[in-house]
C-alpha cells in the first residue's frame, strides 16, 4: 500500500502547476539548499578546529550552546516549513487501514529537508571528534542523541501547529527564558550543557531523547487517527450566536461591503488574526534599532529600515497575499459585476488603517527621542503613499491560495516568490533607506526624514494614476490566478 502511495504522490508532484509553472523557483529552492548544506559542510569539518583555539573541548562549547541551535531549528520550522499532507477523502471510503494512511503521513515528514539536512553538520562533526582522539562509541551516541531531538522537533512542529494551547505555552516559555537570559538573570544553557554533554560521557542518558521521540511519535499518530474522518472540522461548537453586520460601513457602498467581509475574515480566521498578531510583533522590531543594544544596527539607514518595519507589519503579512485571501471564493467574486477598482481600493483603505494604527501604537518610541519617532512617522508616510500600491501590485503575481484554517506561514509562502514579486519589493525598502541618508548627509539633520515623508505624499498624490495600473495588471493576470486556486498540490 505504501508503494501505491508514493505513485500517488509522484504523480501529483509531476502534474501540479507549481512544478511546472514556476522554474525560478526551482532553481533558487534547489540553490538556497545548497548554501545551506554547504554551511552545514563548513561548520562539520571546520568549527572543531576553529573552536580548538579559544577552548581545549570543543565538544563542550558545542553541548553548551546546543539548547539555542535545537530552538532555532523549531523555530525555524514553525515559520517556514510546509507539512507534507495527503489528501484524505478518496480513501477514507476503501478498505484501507487508517493506520496505513496515517503513518505515510507521519513518515513523508521524516523525509524533510528541514530533518536530513542536519546530518550535513553533525556526522562530519562526529567524524571530527573521532578522528580527534573522542571514544568513538560515545561520540556516536552523542550524534544519535541529537538527531533524536532534531526529529523530535519535526513532531513538536506538527503538534504546535495543530494545537494553540501547546503554542501559546511554547511561545510564552521562550519568550519568558529568553528575557531571563538577555537580562543575567537565570541562564538555562548552564543546565542543559550538562545535559548535552552528558550524551557523550555517559551510556544512558541517549535514551533520553529516543524515548522523547518516541513518545512525540505517538502522540502525533493518535492525533491524526482520531481526527481521520470526512466531517473533522466540518461542525464546529458555538456557545454564543453574534452578529458581526458593521452597519456603520453600509455608507460607503460597495467600498464598505469589502471591507466588512474583510473585517469578518480577519475576526473569524486562524491565519488572518496571525497577521495581526505578527503586526503587532513588529511593533517591537525597533528595539534592536533605537535602543543602541546593538552597536552593528546603531546607523540611520539600518534605522530607516526599521522604522518602515515598525509601521508596515499589517502592510506586509496582509496586503502582499491580495488577492491569495479570497482564494476559496475568487471564482465567484470574478463571476459577479464587481470592478476590480473597488475591490483594489478596499484592499488599501484596510491596509492604510492598519498602518495608521501601528503608527499611534509605536508613540512609546518617543522615549527614545523626538528624531526617532519623526523617523517611525516618515516610514508610516511612505508605506501608505508607496509600499501600500507596491504589496497590492505584487500581490497580483502571488498567486498561492491561502488555507484560511491554518496559522501556517504567517511571513510568507515559498510559492510567493518569483522574479516579478523581488523586483517589486526591492523598492519597499531601499529607496526610503537611500532617500533618508541622501537627506541627511547632503542637507541636514532632519532632511532624511522630510525626504522620505515627501516621496509618500507624491506617492499618495498619483494614487488614481497607480491605481488604473494596477487595475491592468490584475486583469491580464485574472484567469491566470483562477487556474492557479484551483490547484491542490
Amino acid at each position: 500500500m505504501f508503494r501505491k502511495f508514493i505513485a500517488l504522490e509522484w504523480k501529483a508532484f509531476i502534474r501540479s502547476s507549481a512544478l511546472t509553472g514556476n522554474v525560478v523557483l526551482t532553481v533558487f529552492k534547489v540553490l538556497g539548499a545548497l548554501y545551506f548544506i554547504a554551511i552545514f559542510l563548513a561548520f562539520g569539518f571546520g568549527g572543531f578546529y576553529l573552536l580548538l583555539d579559544i577552548t581545549s573541548d570543543p565538544l563542550a562549547v558545542v553541548s553548551k550552546y546546543m539548547l539555542y541551535y535545537l530552538v532555532f531549528d523549531l523555530v525555524f520550522r514553525l515559520f517556514l516549513q510546509k507539512l507534507p499532507v495527503i489528501n484524505i477523502r478518496p480513501f477514507l471510503p476503501l478498505p484501507i487501514r487508517r493506520s496505513t494512511i496515517v503513518n505515510f503521513a507521519i513518515g513523508k515528514t521524516l523525509l524533510s529537508f528541514f530533518n536530513w539536512s542536519h546530518l550535513f553538520f553533525l556526522l562530519p562533526f562526529t567524524i571530527v571528534l573521532i578522528k580527534e582522539g573522542y571514544d568513538p562509541l560515545n561520540a556516536m551516541l552523542w550524534f544519535t542523541g541529537i538527531l533524536a531531538f532534531i526529529y523530535c522537533n519535526n513532531f513538536l512542529n506538527i503538534l504546535l501547529n495543530n494545537k494553540d494551547s501547546l503554542l501559546a505555552v511554547f511561545t510564552a516559555l521562550l519568550l519568558g527564558f529568553g528575557a531571563l537570559q538577555y537580562y543575567n538573570v537565570f541562564d538555562i544553557t548552564n543546565y542543559t550543557s550538562v545535559f548535552y554533554h552528558g550524551l557523550y560521557a555517559t551510556y544512558y542518558m541517549v535514551a533520553i531523547p529516543v524515548i522523547t521521540l518516541a513518545v512525540l511519535w505517538v502522540l502525533t499518530y493518535k492525533y491524526f487517527y482520531g481526527n481521520l474522518h470526512l466531517d473533522t472540522g466540518l461542525s464546529q461548537k458555538e456557545e454564543e450566536a453574534r452578529t458581526e453586520n458593521y452597519s456603520w460601513l453600509n455608507r460607503y457602498g460597495t467600498l464598505g461591503t469589502f471591507l466588512k467581509n474583510d473585517i469578518r475574515l480577519i475576526r473569524r480566521n486562524k491565519r488572518s488574526k496571525t497577521t495581526v498578531i505578527m503586526s503587532v510583533v513588529f511593533l517591537f522590531y525597533g528595539l534592536l534599532f533605537f535602543t543602541g543594544a546593538m552597536e552593528m544596527y546603531d546607523n540611520s539607514m539600518l534605522q530607516m529600515f526599521a522604522a518602515i518595519f515598525v509601521t508596515g507589519g499589517f502592510l506586509f503579512t496582509f496586503g502582499q497575499f491580495v488577492p491569495s485571501w479570497d482564494s476559496a471564493y475568487y471564482p465567484l467574486m470574478m463571476s459577479q459585476n464587481i470592478q476590480y477598482r473597488e475591490y483594489i481600493s478596499a484592499k488599501w483603505w484596510l491596509v492604510v488603517i492598519g498602518t495608521l494604527a501601528s503608527t499611534l501604537l509605536a508613540s512609546f518610541y518617543l522615549y527614545y527621542g523626538w528624531d526617532i519617532y519623526v523617523m517611525i512617522i516618515a516610514g508610516a508616510v511612505f508605506n501608505i503613499g508607496v509600499n501600500s500600491h507596491l504589496v497590492l501590485l505584487g500581490g497580483a503575481y502571488i498567486k498561492t491560495p491561502i488555507d484560511l484554517a491554518s496559522s501556517k506561514q504567517a511571513f510568507g509562502d515559498k510559492k510567493a516568490f518569483n522574479v516579478k514579486t523581488m523586483l517589486i519589493s526591492l523598492p519597499k525598502m531601499l529607496v526610503p533607506m537611500l532617500l533618508y541618508v541622501i537627506g541627511e548627509k547632503l542637507i541636514g539633520e532632519w532632511w532624511g526624514s522630510i525626504l522620505v515623508i515627501l516621496a509618500g505624499v507624491a506617492g499618495f498624490a498619483f494614487r488614481d494614476k497607480v491605481f488604473y495600473m494596477i487595475e491592468k495588471v490584475y486583469k491580464a493576470e485574472k484567469y491566470a490566478t483562477l487556474h492557479s486556486y484551483k490547484q491542490k498540490n
